[in-house]
């Protein structure tokens, strides 16, 4: 979840400590968005993965993390035409898919950015492709306007994607990859003519490709259009919570691997989505800022804090990302 406490972009001890909290032993952490180059940020004070200061900034995070017994993965994010030219390096204009030619550069980004990662002590990484960022662009029809090989065709719209997997594979092993994708969110006016397919489409390639590598990936994680929690129907929902309901689970049997959801999960919603098989795993964010304690919660069905959205995104190293309470702490010895 996007915080905005890495002042610069470098991850300080406030991150420590605010990931240190969340950690359970055996628990799965995944950073927030964490940018790939220099081009990739949309938000102030975003933390990244592309120089050395930044890889030494988060082994202390990572080692924090891996003393409480958490098991942590690293979000590789860019923005794509998210960004505005205030963020981007001698002002220039945000990187996109537009028609423009598309560098091996950017896909050399995220196998870097992964080989960062590891060398940071991560247990692996996740490639966001969801949510109208940079590869979302690239999958989405709305977006996508190319006229060459990755615009037009599934397998062209498919094709950014399925490089960075390649090369970021060649250089970490496959079952420390993720990857996330968003089929049927609408976020950033990313949609797409018919989600299913799309879904369905990067599905087949991913499983093409662990068949390659004779190993699967760690998992492949989608966010569900049901974008909403305490009952607030957020941006995001592309039909009805019967379609929703086949395209998770569609997606679900067709995937060969662990399957991952997210997307306003309650406890029940969580538990409901793995007992009936439309999910292996559920990953919870809004609900994760506001409980640092929200697996002991959820364990014993304890009431959870609300979170404050108006501290979201403040530079605030207390106010907002640490001082959430905990449940009474003798109850967790």
């Amino acid at each position: 979840m996007t915080r905005c406490r890495a002042l610069n972009g470098i991850p300080r001890p406030a991150l420590a400590e605010y990931y240190m909290q969340r950690s359970t032993p055996g628990g799965f952490l995944i950073t927030e968005g964490t940018l790939v180059s220099d081009t990739a940020a949309g938000f102030p004070h975003v933390p990244g993965i592309y120089n050395d200061q930044q890889v030494e900034g988060w082994k202390k995070i990572v080692d924090a993390v891996h003393a409480k017994g958490s098991i942590i993965f690293c979000q590789l994010w860019h923005v794509g035409r998210a960004s505005h030219s205030v963020y981007q390096p001698g002002g220039a204009a945000p990187i996109s898919s537009t028609s423009k030619p598309l560098s091996n550069r950017f896909v050399q980004h995220y196998r870097t950015a992964a080989l960062n990662a590891i060398r940071a002590g991560f247990d692996g990484i996740e490639i966001h492709g969801a949510h109208g960022y940079l590869i979302d662009q690239f999958l989405k029809d709305g977006i996508n306007d190319r006229r060459d090989e990755y615009g037009g065709s599934l397998a062209n719209r498919c094709k950014f994607l399925m490089q960075i997997v390649g090369s970021v594979a060649e250089a970490v092993r496959a079952d420390r990859i993720a990857v996330r994708i968003s089929p049927a969110i609408d976020h950033l006016d990313a949609t797409d003519t018919n989600p299913l397919n799309l879904g369905l489409a990067v599905i087949e390639r991913l499983n093409e490709r662990q068949l390659k590598l004779g190993s699967k990936l760690a998992y492949l994680h989608v966010t569900q259009p049901r974008y909403h929690a305490y009952g607030q129907t957020e941006s995001g929902r592309h039909g009805s919570e019967d379609e929703e309901a086949h395209l998770m689970r569609t997606l679900k049997r067709s995937y060969e691997g662990t399957f991952m959801c997210s997307g306003g999960f309650t406890r029940e919603l969580g538990m409901q989505a793995v007992a009936e098989g439309d999910a292996d795993l559920v990953s919870y964010g809004r609900l994760f800022i506001s409980n640092p304690d929200l697996v002991f919660r959820l364990r014993i069905n304890a009431p959870l804090n609300r979170y404050i959205r108006k501290t979201f995104y403040t530079q605030d190293p207390v106010v907002g990302y640490t001082d959430y309470p905990f449940l009474v702490v003798q109850s967790r010895l």
